[in-house]
């Protein structure tokens, strides 16, 4: 197939949808989780987009996620909830935590809403961009869907890479969106560079020798690290605690690898907040004041050999309206690995060659 064959999000959102579809998955969920799968690419998060398509199918498939889920809210205050996602797709659950929390906050100053029972739901940033857009700022933050990761100084795998989002309103085009797992790198993107046939850098994992390990077909013998040793160590707790202990969710040793196990629930936990700045009393004064500091930011010297300094979420909507407009271009390997999928769903290619 041609490398430059691009793709409208309206093909690839109709696909992915049949796709799931094929699996079980009602028209209206489907067409749901499809969206924000597709939007994940368009917005930059690849290795959270429409890549994850194969693991969902998977657990689909494996029964391990339930293709039917009825999505309830199984507690709640004024400006809190928890929801349990009845082992569904994570999107639905998540997307229903983001909407919640949004609504709380405009009642209350703020809504925190964690999940239960969830799975894997692609990037955080699809679950506080919104709130920034809306003039919220946003905080999202996930137990990891498998443990890569061994405690500071140990060696049994019961930490996920545990990533954590916050977004903020601005004066400008980009609200600010700082997305980020709690290791060096996520898994997302080492399976992405072994898909494409690509060697890590080092730094992102060590095998069991402690030495560096940079082939991604290797990732299964060695562990990923945490961002600035302990302090990542620390940050991945606070999320496992916050995400996974307080919903009554996965942490550590009972966390299920759902791309190895298909068949189990995962009881994936997360959150989803969002924060009025209304309530604090500087009315709708937050977005400029932001912008009048990151502007500051962005106009700093550069050092010698870097780029002009850049803000979280900078140039993000121009290419998402970009990729809008144009379609996307997924890598020839994602390609030829989407019209597989469609052999084995029983729809047709997404890709003009249909190659198996």
């Amino acid at each position: 197939m041609a490398d430059g064959e691009t793709i409208s999000a309206n093909e690839l959102n109709a696909f992915v949808a049949k796709a799931l579809s094929s699996k079980g998955v009602p028209e209206e969920d489907a067409a749901k989780v499809a969206s924000l799968m597709v939007e994940a690419d368009i917005y930059g998060y690849g290795t959270h987009g429409v890549f994850r398509l194969r693991q969902y199918l998977a657990r689909l498939s494996g029964g391990g996620c339930n293709a039917t889920p009825s999505i309830t809210v199984a507690q709640e205050t004024v400006a809190t909830a928890v929801i349990d996602g009845d082992n569904g797709l994570g999107h639905l659950a998540m997307a229903a935590a983001r909407d919640l929390a949004i609504n709380k906050a405009r009642k209350a100053g703020i809504g925190w809403v964690g999940v239960r029972n969830g799975n894997h739901a692609g990037p955080l940033a699809l679950y506080v961009r919104p709130q920034a857009e809306a003039g919220l700022l946003g905080m999202a933050a996930a137990v990891g869907s498998a443990n890569h990761v061994p405690p500071f100084g140990g060696t049994d795998l019961l930490l996920g890479t545990n990533p954590i989002a916050f977004s903020a309103p601005t004066d400008g085009p980009d609200p600010f969106v700082f997305d980020m797992a709690t290791t060096v790198a996520a898994m997302g993107k080492i399976k992405t560079l072994h898909q494409q046939g690509k060697q890590m850098p080092e730094g992102w994992m060590i095998g069991r020798d402690g030495q560096p390990l940079t082939d991604p077909a290797r990732k299964s013998e060695g562990y990923l690290l945490p961002i600035g040793g302990p302090k990542g160590f620390g940050l991945s707790v606070v999320v496992g605690l916050m995400a996974g202990v307080l919903n009554g969710a996965a942490f550590g040793a009972d966390v299920v690898d759902f791309t190895s196990d298909t068949t189990s629930p995962t009881n994936t936990g997360q959150f989803v907040m969002a924060l009025d700045p209304a309530a604090f009393g500087i009315g709708d004064g937050f977005g400029a004041e932001a912008s009048r500091v990151f502007d500051e930011m962005r106009a700093s010297k550069p050092l010698p050999g870097h780029d002009a300094v850049r803000m979280p979420g900078d140039g993000k909507t121009m290419v998402a309206d970009d990729r809008r407009r144009r379609g996307l271009n997924l890598n020839p390997s994602l390609k030829a690995d989407l019209n597989r999928l469609a052999k084995d769903c029983g729809v047709a290619p997404p890709f003009s060659d249909g190659a198996a």
